[in-house]
């Protein structure tokens, strides 16, 4: 494991990993087979699996997964490790809200469950997935020692890294490579040397906000009409309220050295209409805890889409040193952002890009998607782009899932966007 954590994960997607970890579509355990989930009453269209690694018994620390399989060719399709940020933030959030394989309606009745239906658009269509939570104490994800809850960039990169190993490692066992030959320990060795140097938070850098944060009074007259339509779409009123809320804060108060959590941010103050309802309710039923394979709520508390339990540090600095590396060694990179993200502004990834200090090759143009300007485009060299998605907020597939489908399949196989 190098010293320094590398490699900004949170809304970039890098590299996927090939090779030898699509072991995982074909021997993934069978005691973590997900074979039903209350709120769906039809048939999962490709497998799924979720559970815990463990990755320190000493401590009892554990990492929580959810792995759906490719929808198409699973042994043949990339397979992707999909972390949200905050830090804090439980993975979840693209499971339930962004690109998983359903798409949750808010409850009819109190005390029911969402319902869920197949989503036509989830990113399992052309990959294979892992919603990862991480750190340790976000979302499912815990450890019997609480002063594991206190960690920053590299112990969450060592964590993750330790996560893909025994996943690995255990599913060498099983029928894709002959148990315990020269073969599978060779794949292990390029697996750990692609995946040395992942760190998954910090693709920005330096934070794009203002020191301080006024107190929103009226939201409506603060923001251009534009911003005001986010929530206009054919999604379930709690759905709508959420793409709306989750766009703030705006110019939130970042303190150098530390990456507050959402609720940290929030100190006491209401968001405008945020809702996380559907989610919370779903994932903290017993039921569901059970179906998936997740503790009880008794044994590691209530599921909460951001946490406030750890106390994140970003100790590992600029990551444009790391970029250049990967990108100089031939990895593939897109960065993309909804030109209405009011969290992390286009603007400032677009600055983040351009300060990586690569030529520009494709000037900036739109793309588009079904025959529509979907967004624009600008291309360096080392295979560096940068992506806008017109009309999109901070969480590109919520808004927009026909369009981040398309330009992540077509990024995900080699095709111009």
């Amino acid at each position: 494991m190098a010293k320094d954590p590398t490699l900004g994960f949170y809304k970039v997607i890098y590299f996927c990993l090939f090779c030898s970890l699509v072991i995982l579509t074909q021997s993934a355990p069978e005691n973590a087979l997900v074979t039903q989930l209350p709120g769906f009453a039809g048939t999962f269209p490709s497998k799924h699996y979720s559970g815990y690694v463990n990755i320190d018994q000493s401590h009892g620390k554990n990492l929580f997964y959810y792995f759906v399989e490719s929808e198409r060719k699973p042994s043949e399709d990339p397979l992707v490790l999909w972390l949200n940020g905050g830090p804090g933030c439980s993975s979840f959030d693209g499971f339930v809200y962004e690109h998983g394989p359903f798409n949750f309606e808010a409850a009819k009745t109190n005390g029911s469950l969402p319902q869920l239906h197949l989503n036509l658009y989830s990113w399992s269509k052309v990959s294979n997935i892992i919603y990862l939570d991480s750190p340790v104490g976000v979302g499912l994800s815990y450890s019997k020692n609480r002063s594991d809850y206190v960690t920053g960039d590299v112990q969450t990169a060592i964590d993750t890294h330790a996560f893909l190993l025994k996943e690995v490692k255990n599913e060498c066992r099983g029928n894709f490579y002959h148990p315990l030959t020269d073969t599978c320990e060779s794949k292990l060795k390029k697996v750990d040397e692609n995946i040395k140097d992942l760190n998954i938070y910090d693709v920005l850098e330096p934070c794009y906000h203002y020191p301080q944060t006024p107190e929103t009074t009226d939201i409506k007259i603060r923001l251009p009409s534009s911003f005001l339509k986010l929530g206009k779409t054919d999604r379930p009123l709690a759905v709508r309220k959420r793409m709306f809320g989750r766009a703030w804060p705006v110019r939130a108060p970042v303190r150098d050295g530390i990456v507050p959590t959402w609720p940290q941010l929030l100190n006491g103050q209401t968001v405008p209409c945020f809702n996380d309802e559907v989610a919370t309710e779903w994932l903290n039923d017993a039921a569901v805890r059970k179906a998936i394979h997740a503790e009880e709520e008794n044994v590691i508390g209530r599921w909460e889409l951001c946490t406030d339990n750890i106390l994140y540090t970003h100790e590992a600095g600029s990551m444009i040193k790391y970029h250049k590396n990967l990108t100089s060694r031939g990895y593939r990179a897109l960065i993309f952002s909804g030109d209405h993200d009011m969290c992390v502004p286009f603007t400032g990834s677009e600055a983040w890009t351009r300060s990586v200090g690569y030529k520009i090759l494709d000037e900036w143009r739109p793309w588009t998607s079904d025959g529509q300007i979907a967004g624009y485009l600008q291309g360096y060299e080392n295979n560096l782009n940068f992506l806008t998605i017109k009309g999109a907020g901070h969480t590109v597939p919520e808004y927009k899932p026909k369009e981040a489908l398309d330009f992540y399949s077509r990024f995900l196989a080699g095709k111009p966007i």
